[in-house]
């Protein structure tokens, strides 16, 4: 499997050209925020019992045929045997170190923040390092299965391992769906990092979006699909339509279906780091 530190082409922004009207706040019948302390876990492969990796389903079903996203929560020094997967993912490394390649590959620990995608079909294992190792993975159909490598077949996607490191933020204040107001203040901007899919409007696509220590502000979607997993918190969120403050920590979920104002504030002292799957319009906004 061959491995790539890729940089983000710069092309990518010329596609944030829309200008973006003020959206509603929305109704917390139209959300939904899932706590990472509530996430329900079982055996991501029941057949190999208290041996395989426990995961937590934050939306979508990975035993049904839909997209599904969940947690994957490795034990320490947990390495799998060689297998291959009935259908592709994507991943993102929330705590601890990830390792996921060929079998014979040296072992390339991906921390905090690291992106990486793993084929159908291709053989692989994955390891863990760290006590409270676990990580977001994604797929676009399902059910989510581990198969024999006698079972091994090839497609033309490529695996991709990408090393926080070797990530590349653009400054969203250059983008016209980042709006900050005159009176807003911060050491650092708000900056993203394009991931995979297409950013022209109603197409799917995934971003890495960092918030800056001290940020308050809100991301406004009008998307039918608007999702986000906490990668790096915690964070402080009011859930639109109602006045609970809720603390998202890192493995916290919360989405929206239609005109929504997801309010946000990260600690003073620490960045934050959110994933953002979504279609149609959304932007940040700086109080």
């Amino acid at each position: 499997m061959k491995h790539f530190n890729i940089l983000i082409l710069a092309i990518l922004l010329a596609t944030f050209t829309q200008n973006y009207a003020q959206l509603p706040t929305g109704t917390k019948e139209n959300n939904e925020v899932i706590l990472a302390s509530e996430v329900e876990w079982t055996y991501l492969n029941p057949a190999r019992g208290d041996k395989a990796p426990m995961a937590g389903t934050l939306w979508g079903d990975r035993n049904g045929t839909e997209a599904t996203g969940f947690l994957l929560k490795p034990s320490d020094g947990f390495k799998s045997p060689p297998h291959i997967h009935n259908v592709s993912y994507r991943g993102i490394v929330i705590n601890g170190f990830i390792h996921n390649d060929d079998p014979n590959a040296e072992n390339m620990w991906l921390p905090s923040g690291s992106f990486w995608t793993q084929p159908k079909g291709e053989i692989h294992i994955t390891a863990a390092k760290g006590a409270n190792t676990f990580a977001y993975i994604e797929i676009e159909e399902g059910p989510y299965l581990v198969h024999s490598t006698e079972d091994a077949f090839h497609t033309e996607e490529t695996a991709l391992n990408l090393d926080e490191s070797n990530m590349v933020w653009l400054d969203a204040s250059d983008m016209v769906w980042i709006e900050q107001k005159s009176s807003s203040s911060f050491d650092k901007p708000v900056q993203i990092a394009m991931l995979w899919g297409e950013t022209k409007q109603e197409k799917l696509n995934g971003s890495l979006i960092k918030l800056p220590a001290g940020f308050k502000g809100e991301i406004q979607s009008e998307s039918n699909n608007f999702r986000a997993v906490v990668i790096q918190g915690p964070i402080d969120y009011l859930e639109p339509g109602t006045s609970d403050l809720q603390i998202l920590d890192a493995g916290s979920y919360f989405s929206s279906n239609g005109s929504s104002n997801h309010q946000l504030a990260s600690p003073k002292d620490k960045e934050s780091l959110i994933y953002v799957r979504s279609t149609g319009k959304y932007k940040v906004v700086l109080d």
